[in-house]
């Protein structure tokens, strides 16, 4: 374990997104930042992304601001070259060493792309990416929406993502109205199966909403599944399924946790609707999310409260608890308070 990371084994040992894989350009070195680490993102020649420590071994100085070349890293200090496993390769000032004898090594972590995005992992991976089943669906469009930047923790984000009681106060006119305030009776249930992984669901979430996408011409009820698959990523599935039989709409909200109160968010989209463009349904994703933006920033403490009693609940936050009580007992500590 690197000694900016937290002692927080679940989060360190699962994947996060990191960045939009699209950025990531040859001979490009991006920052990036998880779970208070500095990351410097890049692609060898063949292709691979790369995440390592931002940080040169030999003075600290950031990665990023130095260049690529070829399948290696040149710090812009001094010019010390890393090849692919991090491993220094050359120390200009020195040049009479040989590769064998420099010591010295920067970081390195897993990466994977999926879903449009690059996830790292600075431990060991306890498991696979999270997953998001209807990406893979040829049938539903792929959009991918963000990021969006908020001073919140990560477990805050998630929740507001899960509650439907905000939708008429926060989401007036678009995704419910104050007359129609009240939350229908759902089932809050463990699930286990091939597609999702294991995790806590909500089924038959129910309501009455004026515009409950982008392509919606008018009001009209509308049934949700949501589902955590792991600490910081959540999808939700609207039904019932497109009339003419295409499956139905699904969202994936992942979050980065930059650090315990800073989060970035990454929204991934897979519709049925194939009419309107890309920046309309991200400026659709984009009104919604900075409705929420100010609400999820103001809440105290930041740090989700865990403890019994400390906020306040009611029925329609079955949901919400669950939540809480799942990462209870995934042993969170990263973000919440206990």
């Amino acid at each position: 374990m690197t000694p900016h990371a937290p002692h927080d084994t679940v989060l360190y040992n699962d994947w996060h997104p990191v960045a939009s894989a699209g950025t990531i350009g040859a001979g490009a070195i991006v920052r990036a930042q998880l779970l208070d680490l500095p990351l410097a993102l890049w692609r060898d020649s063949g292709g691979q992304a790369h995440a390592w420590e931002d940080r040169c071994p030999h003075r600290g100085t950031r990665l990023s601001l130095g260049t690529q070349q070829g399948d290696t890293l040149r710090c812009a200090y001094h010019g010390w070259r890393f090849g692919l496993s991090g491993r220094c390769k050359h120390i200009p000032a020195l040049p009479e060493l040989a590769e064998a004898n420099l010591k010295a090594q920067v970081a390195t972590f897993a990466v994977q792309e999926r879903y449009g995005l690059l996830w790292a992992c600075l431990g060991t991976p306890s498991g696979a990416v999270p997953p998001f089943p209807e990406f893979s669906d040829a049938r539903l469009r792929k959009v991918l929406c963000g990021p969006y930047d908020v001073q919140a923790a990560g477990p805050r984000i998630v929740e507001n993502f899960l509650d439907m009681a905000h939708f008429a106060f926060v989401h007036e006119g678009i995704l419910g109205e104050q007359e129609r305030a009240a939350i229908a009776s759902y089932t809050v249930e463990q699930f286990d199966d091939d597609l999702y992984g294991k995790g806590v669901r909500a089924i038959q979430c129910r309501a009455w909403q004026p515009q409950a996408s982008k392509e919606a011409a008018a009001g009209s009820d509308v049934e949700y599944t949501y589902r955590v698959v792991r600490p910081l990523s959540a999808i939700l599935t609207k039904l019932p399924a497109d009339a003419n039989g295409l499956p139905s709409d699904a969202i994936g909200l992942h979050v980065q946790p930059l650090t315990e109160t800073t989060s970035r968010v990454w929204i991934t989209l897979a519709l049925n609707d194939f009419t309107s463009s890309d920046d309309e349904l991200r400026h659709f994703q984009d009104t919604i999310f900075l409705q929420d933006l100010p609400i999820v920033e103001s809440q105290q403490p930041q740090r989700m409260p865990l403890t019994p009693g400390a906020e306040v609940s009611v029925a329609c936050d079955r949901m919400s608890l669950a939540y809480r009580s799942y990462l209870k007992a995934q042993d969170l500590r990263y973000g919440v308070i206990r």
